[in-house]
């Protein structure tokens, strides 16, 4: 698998999380909660943020390790 393949999967599924089409953490594979435009895992503790400016899907990824 190529490195533009994970990309595409990966880009794909955190879409379809800020759509509300996935419910499936993609770190731990935990249920997320979706708390407006955020999408939070309570497990991990992964924070999925997405916003829409002019058309275009702008996704901010924060994960702590550790």
């Amino acid at each position: 698998m190529s490195v533009s393949s994970v990309h595409r999967t990966l880009e794909h599924e955190l879409f379809a999380l800020l759509r509300g089409a996935s419910l499936e953490c993609p770190v731990c594979g935990e249920f997320v909660l979706h708390e407006g435009a955020a999408v939070r895992c309570p497990e991990c503790e992964m924070l999925l943020r997405g916003r829409i400016e002019s058309n275009v899907l702008q996704v901010e990824f924060g994960s702590q390790a550790g």
